[in-house]
């Protein structure tokens, strides 16, 4: 009777442990400079067998582990902090980590390319140097006068709220390049630079808002912005991007008189 109850759990187990199981397929974006086809990126289809669990960064694992180890992606915690798999995924920037197979219709072919408007350098990885060199610009760090403190600069829950939002910002572009401005201007500081100026603009310990927002005023600014809110849908991160633009305006106009 024991060993009769023993088999019966032992099935039942492993009836609750098994995974479904589907196959998904992928058509990747490749580009390689020194491929035959020069500048030329062309589509390919890898299908691969993933769990309803699965990422599309796991299915891209698969592939580069599996199928092709020449597919070149950037990836680092696999979990929503470093920002560094962004890529556009159906037609929408999003991050491979954070996107679940079966929330993309795996029943088609999943597309995966690059995200826009950055230069690619091979496959799904593009030359971040452009966005970054907005970045530094807007100065992303707290700017003081007077002596070195001897205790912590303290600082309201209330003030702290005020800037809450972009402070979560993890730099993974995806909304810059989700910008039809930043397409077609590769002067345009774009979402992402104006979120983190915003980030210590609205800071009380701060001291460098005015040299900030002269930055911004610049005629590729905060003033090309369209208010098209496709950084707002793209961002992984929640962050009001599009709002928080609208403030840093609202800032340069109510300071200006």
């Amino acid at each position: 009777m024991t060993a009769v109850l023993d088999n019966a759990t032992a099935s039942a187990e492993s009836q609750v442990g098994a995974v479904p199981t589907f196959e998904v397929t992928l058509r990747v974006r490749r580009y390689n400079p020194e491929s035959a086809h020069g500048d030329e990126a062309v589509w390919q289809d890898f299908t691969v067998t993933a769990h309803g669990t699965d990422r599309v960064l796991d299915a891209l694992h698969k592939i580069k582990w599996e199928l092709d180890g020449s597919l070149t992606f950037r990836r680092s915690c696999a979990h929503g902090i470093c920002g560094s798999d962004a890529m556009r995924i159906n037609g929408r920037n999003r991050l491979a980590c954070k996107t679940l197979l079966k929330d993309v219709n795996p029943d088609k072919p999943i597309t995966v390319e690059p995200i826009k408007g950055l230069p690619v350098v091979k496959d799904l990885v593009v030359d971040m140097e452009p966005f970054f060199a907005s970045y530094r610009e807007i100065m992303p760090f707290l700017i003081t006068t007077g002596n070195e403190p001897s205790r912590e600069r303290i600082q309201s829950p209330e003030d702290r709220a005020r800037f809450d939002d972009t402070t979560k910002c993890i730099l993974c572009a995806a909304c810059t390049s989700s910008c039809p401005v930043f397409w077609t201007d590769g002067q345009y500081f774009g979402p992402a630079a104006i979120v983190n100026a915003h980030r210590f603009i609205f800071d009380s310990r701060d001291e460098g808002a005015t040299q900030r927002l002269e930055i911004l005023n610049d005629k590729e600014g905060v003033w090309r912005c369209r208010t098209t809110f496709n950084c707002t849908e793209a961002c992984p991160r929640g962050i009001e991007v599009t709002k928080a633009i609208q403030e840093v305006k609202r800032a340069m106009i109510t300071r200006a008189f």
